[in-house]
């Protein structure tokens, strides 16, 4: 994980960027001039980026910590201090207290 230049190195964070927004626009403009056999593939699409743009930061950030736990093969409990040495592994420059933060909000926004 790295940090944006000028930060102070030692707080550590993840930043959520989120297009969601874009890429459903897109899709919308794309529905309006769909032909008939496309048209109900594209609301779909539509539909399905909307419902995951409606996941609140905190949630996405509990998926990055799962999935970085996955990277480096951890399948044990997110609760416990194992998951959050894993974290550290998956990402070394992460500190302790942004790994048990990261960690807290994985345990509250189990998938």
């Amino acid at each position: 994980m790295t940090g944006i230049a000028g930060l102070n190195p030692k707080h550590n964070f993840v930043l959520v960027i989120r297009d969601a927004d874009v890429v459903a626009a897109a899709l919308r403009q794309a529905v309006a001039g769909a032909s008939d056999g496309e048209r109900a593939g594209l609301e779909r699409a539509v539909a399905l980026v909307e419902a995951h743009a409606a996941v609140g930061e905190a949630q996405l950030r509990a998926r990055w910590v799962r999935s970085r736990l996955d990277a480096v093969g951890f399948t044990g409990d997110v609760a416990s201090v194992a998951a959050v040495k894993a974290l550290r592994k998956a990402e070394p420059k992460l500190s302790l207290l942004a790994a048990v933060q990261l960690q807290k909000e994985a345990v509250a926004h189990p998938e």
